[in-house]
């Protein structure tokens, strides 16, 4: 009996096919035809003011965090689980992150816990849409409104979901997605700003091209490009850019069959769930998810230990997720938390994932058995 691997990337079809065509083209550097066609269907898909492609969710935050003209010494609020980049777009900045704990049931930020962690040094709110769930952002604007604060939000797992009918990336002053393998929209590595403040966007194209105006200079709107700002590389390459259309092209389809296998487990761990088992996750009123993962929530560490290893045993290759930031080694030293972390530390230590691939379609079942066994 064959492993089931917790990922496995899904291709539609076309991806070398358009990487063929842009060798052909002959523009393999940054900025070609199809990384046109991606920032028009992002911008048309999320309604941003100006997507940009970069060669990853990294790259987006580390963008963004120059964006915001963060100073050493400035506090950026955040959750403390979430993925080392969050924290290290703004840390690199001479900020520093001031986690607060997060909410029982999205996992994502507790947005009644953010106002009391305020000081005079803030100056950013980064909350992070956790599993493609947004977080609770009319709450998170109000209080960035009343401060005068940036909100970025860490949209990593966000494509294709939405708060309010607002895609997430959107809502804040900037956002960023990823289009890392282990995501829903893939190019192996990759990623790309939104930016929702016009005010923003001219100097964001300047900043992802190491601090020239060479795309005003493409446009005809300078006669020569120079040295204007601070910015580094953050261009993918066009065969990035073209193997992420083919994905593009096919969102709606690959949501949909994600969806589904969403579904499926959901519906098929109710019982388990009533029986006091375990916990299923909750998309509250008013969000639209795009099925990223599918986590499970058990009684104790003890018990996912077991419970993960169980499931190797019977070729199903299920994982954690973050160790919490505050209590990582560079996390203890350079950053600080506001408040009782009881739900990260907690939540973190139960916390199991279970696969979820666009192809898993004919194993699900042989999941879901497995993990009947071995509760």
């Amino acid at each position: 009996m064959n492993p089931i691997p917790f990922n496995k990337p899904f291709m539609t079809g076309r991806e070398l096919w358009y990487i063929a065509q842009a060798h052909t083209n002959g523009h393999l550097s940054g900025d070609g035809q199809f990384t046109k066609k991606c920032h028009a269907w992002l911008e048309q898909r999320t309604g941003a003011k100006r997507a940009l492609l970069t060669h990853s969710c990294t790259a987006a935050l580390e963008m963004a965090a120059l964006l915001a003209d963060l100073q050493p010494g400035d506090e950026v609020i955040m959750p403390s689980y979430t993925f080392v980049s969050t924290a290290n777009a703004f840390v690199m900045r001479g900020a520093v992150p001031v986690f607060v704990d997060i909410r029982p049931d999205t996992l994502n930020i507790d947005e009644t816990k953010i106002e009391a962690a305020i000081t005079p040094r803030t100056k950013v709110i980064a909350p992070v849409h956790y599993a493609g769930v947004a977080c609770e952002m009319d709450t998170i604007m109000d209080i960035a409104q009343r401060h005068n604060l940036i909100v970025i939000e860490d949209a990593a797992q966000g494509i294709m979901s939405t708060y309010k009918g607002k895609p997430l990336g959107t809502i804040g002053h900037m956002g960023a997605y990823s289009f890392h393998e282990t995501k829903n929209i893939i190019a192996g590595e990759g990623g790309a700003l939104l930016v929702s403040d016009p005010q923003l966007a001219e100097r964001a194209e300047i900043i992802r091209e190491k601090g020239t105006n060479r795309s005003q200079f493409f446009r005809g709107q300078v006669d020569k490009y120079t040295w204007v700002d601070i910015g580094s590389s953050y261009l993918p390459g066009e065969v990035i850019a073209a193997f992420l259309w083919a994905q593009m092209e096919e969102a709606d389809s690959i949501t949909a069959r994600r969806l589904a296998l969403w579904d499926k487990y959901h519906e098929a761990l109710a019982p388990l769930e009533a029986q006091g088992r375990l916990r299923r996750p909750v998309v509250p009123e008013g969000c639209t998810h795009n099925a990223h993962m599918y986590y499970i929530l058990l009684d104790s560490l003890e018990q996912r230990t077991r419970v993960l290893a169980n499931m190797k045993s019977q070729g199903v290759n299920c994982v954690f997720h973050y160790v919490p930031l505050h209590s990582a080694p560079y996390g203890v030293k350079n950053s600080r938390h506001h408040g009782d972390m009881q739900h990260t530390n907690q939540q973190s230590d139960n916390l199991l994932r279970l696969p979820l691939w666009v192809g898993l379609e004919e194993e699900q079942e042989r999941v879901i058995r497995a993990l009947r066994e071995a509760l």
